[in-house]
């Protein structure tokens, strides 16, 4: 069954975030505390290009599976480094459709809205990552392994062991694609 390894947010725009015992997500808004909550886009370079766009990136999750295989390319990485507030394990992030459920504990539920794309300040932060972070598919075309952002659909506290229920939207199912 899928869980919540680790959970993590910071004050302010930073790349990383903090380690926690608990988050709690707020409904429309993201992560409470977080540099990242709010209605509106809290991207830096999206929101100086258009400040009224909908923050489609409340709540950034990565599966501890891709740490692990970063880990194995030898990069020093632990839960929260790059940017996550959710760390996964046993589910398959990249691979959901867009618009899929998850419920995070027993309260918390959270809507996908797409994949993270790989950007400059990862190689700030650890030489060679963001290559690290990008694959091609058999036809070429890119595969985004950065983690997938979300939008907060119910409140609730996420801690590190809660289960994560997985519910697809209705078919026929679109890819994420990067926001």
């Amino acid at each position: 069954m899928p869980r919540v390894l680790a959970v993590a947010l910071r004050r302010g725009h930073h790349f990383s975030k903090t380690p926690a015992l608990a988050i709690r997500l707020l409904t429309s808004l993201g992560v409470e505390g977080d540099g990242h909550s709010g209605a509106l886009v809290q991207h830096r370079y999206d929101r100086r290009r258009d400040p009224t766009k909908p923050n489609l990136r409340q709540v950034h999750l990565i599966a501890a599976e891709l740490l692990d295989e970063l880990r194995g390319k030898g990069f020093e990485i632990a839960p929260g480094d790059l940017g996550e507030n959710v760390t996964t394990t046993g589910l398959d992030l990249p691979a959901l459709p867009a618009g899929t459920r998850l419920r995070l504990g027993e309260h918390a539920t959270i809507e996908l809205t797409g994949l993270r794309a790989p950007c400059v300040l990862m190689d700030r932060f650890q030489n060679g990552l963001k290559a690290a972070t990008l694959d091609k598919a058999a036809d070429g075309t890119p595969v985004l392994k950065a983690g997938v952002m979300a939008v907060v659909l119910a409140d609730g506290d996420v801690r590190p062991g809660d289960t994560i229920a997985v519910m697809l939207p209705a078919e026929p199912h679109r890819a994420m694609v990067a926001v």
